[in-house]
C-alpha cells in the first residue's frame, strides 16, 4: 500500500494513493497511532467496504468533497508530509562507503558508529515544491537516500526488532546548504534550510522487502544521472541504526530516519557542480518511484 498526506478538511491527514487518485483515512496523528491497523483498515475503505469497529473518522460518503466512491483526485489535493508535527527525522550521513570515501572519511578506516544528525519537520516538503537557494549559498547539493518511517514504539531494541519497527519507506532528497554545513563540525544549519528535505510517496515495508536485499538509487540533475548506488551498500543496516538509537531514546511512530546517500554528490566533484535556480533534480529508488524537486531562489523563501 502506499500513502501521502494531504490537506483535507483543514488538517493534515494520512491518504491512501493508487495510481492517480487519494482516498483520505484519517488526520496524522491519528493514522500514526495505529499505523498497522489503518493499513489492514485502508484496503477495506479503498474497496469501499468498511469493516465493523473502523474509526469514526473514516472517511464519511456523504463527505461532498469526495467521489461517490470516496475517491478524491490526486491533482485536486494539496499534498503534505506525511509526519506528525511531533516526529523526530533521524538523519545518517556518510553510510555508503563509497560516499565516506570522497567526503570526510578520505584515507581513513570508515566509521566505527553511524553519524547521525537531525532536521526539523519544518525543513520537509513533499515532491515538486520548489527548494530556493538560500543567501550566501553557491547553488545547494543534492543527496538522494531512502528514508525509513517507524510504526512502533522502540526503546532499547535488538535489532530484530528494530528491523519489525519499520512500516514503510520513501524517497527522500536530503538537500543541502554546503556553505552552512561547514562553518563547524555541527550540521545542523546546512540540513534544515526551508523546504529542503522533499519526501516521496510512503509505500509499505511488505512491498518494499529488506534493504540489505538492494535497491537501486539514483539521482538526476536536469536529466543527467549524478548518483546510482545500491541500498546493500550500506555501512550500517537499518535495523542497526534503529536499534542503536533506541538504547538513548525512544522511537515513535511517525519518527523518520533517513538512510544516508551514495556516492556521486556535488561538492566532492571537480569542479563542485551545485544545484541552481530553474535546475529540476530527481530521486529514482527501486519500488518507491521518483521524487522531483525544482530549485527556485530565494524569493521563495517567502512561503516559509
Amino acid at each position: 500500500m502506499q500513502y501521502i498526506g494531504i490537506n483535507h478538511r483543514g488538517e493534515s491527514w494520512a491518504a491512501a494513493l493508487a495510481d492517480s487518485r487519494v482516498f483520505p483515512l484519517a488526520p496524522v496523528g491519528e493514522f500514526w497511532a495505529d499505523a498497522a491497523g489503518w493499513q489492514d483498515k485502508s484496503v477495506s475503505l479503498t474497496a469501499g467496504t468498511v469493516q465493523p469497529g473502523a474509526s469514526p473518522s473514516a472517511v464519511s460518503q456523504s463527505d461532498s468533497s469526495l467521489s461517490e466512491n470516496g475517491w478524491l483526485e490526486r491533482g485536486s489535493v494539496t499534498e503534505v508530509p506525511l509526519v506528525p508535527a511531533s516526529a523526530r527525522v533521524i538523519c545518517v550521513g556518510l553510510n555508503y562507503k563509497a560516499h565516506a570515501a570522497e567526503g570526510s572519511y578520505k584515507d581513513q578506516d570508515l566509521p566505527p558508529y553511524p553519524t547521525l544528525f537531525g532536521r526539523w519537520t519544518a525543513s520537509l516538503s513533499v515532491g515538486n515544491v520548489p527548494v530556493p537557494v538560500p543567501a550566501g549559498e553557491d547553488g545547494l547539493d543534492w543527496e538522494g537516500e531512502v528514508a525509513a518511517y517507524i510504526g512502533r514504539r522502540v526503546e532499547s531494541a535488538d535489532e530484530a526488532e528494530a528491523g519489525e519497527s519499520v512500516f514503510g519507506y520513501s524517497t527522500f532528497n536530503d538537500i543541502t546548504s554546503r556553505r552552512a554545513q561547514k562553518l563547524t563540525s555541527q550540521w545542523t544549519l546546512g540540513k534544515n534550510g526551508d523546504f529542503s528535505g522533499p519526501l516521496g510517496p510512503l509505500v509499505s515495508r511488505d512491498e518494499v522487502g529488506d534493504l540489505r536485499d538492494g535497491l537501486q538509487v539514483r539521482t538526476r540533475v536536469n536529466g543527467t544521472e549524478v548518483q546510482n548506488g545500491n541500498t546493500r551498500d550500506m555501512i550500517f543496516p537499518v535495523p542497526e541504526i534503529i536499534s542503536l538509537i533506541s538504547q538513548t531514546l525512544t522511537l515513535h511512530p511517525g519518527d523518520v530516519i533517513a538512510t544516508g546517500t551514495p556516492e556521486g554528490v556535488g561538492y566532492a566533484r571537480t569542479p563542485q557542480w551545485l544545484l541552481q535556480p530553474g535546475d529540476t533534480v530527481e530521486v529514482e529508488i527501486d519500488r518507491l518511484g521518483t521524487l522531483t524537486t525544482p530549485v527556485g531562489d530565494i524569493s521563495l523563501r517567502g512561503r516559509a
